[in-house]
């Protein structure tokens, strides 16, 4: 009768835990869904131009909060450290093509290199595609 008991109470709580995990997965689709539509809505009209290296960053924390540690992560935040340098040349009134190529190449390098989504990874081309634009209209990016 013992071990029936235990049985049960196990089934039991392994249905509680499966339940919550669904849930919790859920909720987590759902912040998924809002992050992503919060982003997408960031490009309409042409403010966001001003703010692209901002918007990258911001990318960058969101698949860094998802990256695997190690080699993925390092790449990611060697990738926002070029970013920050790259804005505060900019704030500055500098243009730097050689720190803009490093910043296109760290992007790169995270699209290829690391294990990420594919909508995590369409974000980061996207990103991409913006900063070559940018690299090559950047006299009439206002």
């Amino acid at each position: 009768m013992k071990r029936g008991l235990l049985s049960t109470i196990a089934c039991a709580g392994l249905l509680m835990l499966s339940w919550a995990a669904g849930t919790a997965a859920a909720q987590s689709n759902r912040d998924d869904e809002s992050w992503y539509r919060t982003r997408d809505s960031y490009f309409t009209g042409n403010d966001w131009k001003m703010r692209l290296f901002e918007r990258v960053r911001l990318d960058l924390d969101h698949v860094q909060t998802v990256a695997f540690a190690g080699t993925d992560e390092y790449r990611i935040v060697h990738t926002k450290e070029q970013v920050g340098e790259l804005q505060g040349k900019l704030a500055e009134g500098k243009y730097d093509q050689p720190q803009l190529d490093e910043v296109i190449a760290g992007l790169e390098r995270v699209v290829a290199d690391n294990r990420l989504t594919a909508r995590d990874r369409d974000m980061l081309n996207d990103d991409l595609s913006r900063v070559r634009d940018y690299r090559t209209h950047h006299e009439d990016w206002h």
